[in-house]
C-alpha cells in the first residue's frame, strides 16, 4: 500500500454558543440537535459534503501513489469552505513539478474524480510535499514587504505573474492590511497582482 489515509484528522472548527435560556444554538460548522435536554453534534450539510470530498480524494490519490509505487501519508482537513488534502512524505517532487505545474494538474484531476461521485463541482485544495504551504509562507512575506514599499513610496507595484492560488494569497494579505488595495491584471499565464497605494478622495 503506497499511502496511509488519516480520515479522522479533519480540522473543521466547532464553536458552541448558548442563548439567554441556555439552549445550544447553531455553530459555524455544525448543527446542534437537542432532544429533551440531550445535545448531540452532527456535521452540517456543507461540512459533511466537504468531508466526503476529502475521503473520495484520499482514495483516488492513494490509488495513484500505488500505481507509481510512491509512499506518502494523506492528511485530510476542512479549511474554510474547501476540503483540503495533503500528501506528506519524501521524494514527492516529481508529483509537484516545476512551479507546481504537475501538482496543479493532479489537483484538477482529483477535483474531477470527486465531482464524478458527488455530482457537485469541487473546490478541493491539494498539496503535496508541503509545496503550497511553503509557497503560502513565501508569498505572505513577499506581500508584506511590497506593502511596506508601496506605503513608503506611494506608487503601485506590479508583482510577477502568478496562478489563481498564489494571487489569492497576496490579495488576502493586502486585504488584511486594511490600508492598501490590490487588483489583478493581465490574461492567462501572465495575470499578476498589482498592489496599489491608499486612494485619497479628491477635493
Amino acid at each position: 500500500m503506497g499511502a496511509e489515509s488519516h480520515g479522522s484528522s479533519y480540522g473543521a472548527s466547532v464553536s458552541n454558543s448558548s442563548d439567554e435560556n441556555g439552549v445550544v444554538t447553531k455553530s459555524d460548522d455544525h448543527n446542534e440537535v437537542s432532544d429533551k435536554g440531550v445535545t448531540s453534534t452532527v456535521p452540517s450539510t456543507d461540512t459533511a459534503l466537504l468531508i466526503q470530498e476529502g475521503d473520495i480524494a484520499a482514495d483516488y490519490i492513494e490509488r495513484l501513489l500505488d500505481i507509481i509505487d510512491s509512499d506518502g501519508d494523506i492528511d485530510l482537513d476542512v479549511e474554510g469552505n474547501r476540503a483540503a488534502v495533503a500528501v506528506v512524505g519524501n521524494r514527492l517532487s516529481n508529483l509537484v513539478g516545476p512551479r507546481g505545474a504537475t501538482l496543479d494538474a493532479l489537483q484538477e484531476l482529483t477535483r474531477l474524480a470527486v465531482a464524478q461521485q458527488t455530482g457537485t463541482r469541487s473546490r478541493l485544495m491539494l498539496d503535496i510535499g508541503s509545496f503550497r504551504a511553503d509557497r503560502r509562507t513565501e508569498l505572505t512575506r513577499l506581500a508584506r514587504r511590497v506593502i511596506s514599499e508601496v506605503r513608503a513610496s506611494g506608487e503601485p507595484v506590479k508583482l510577477s505573474p502568478m496562478n489563481p492560488f498564489e494571487r489569492k494569497i497576496v490579495h488576502d494579505v493586502v486585504s488584511a492590511d486594511g490600508e492598501l488595495s490590490s487588483e489583478s491584471e493581465g490574461d492567462g499565464s501572465q495575470r499578476r497582482v498589482v498592489i496599489l497605494p491608499v486612494m485619497r478622495d479628491s477635493k
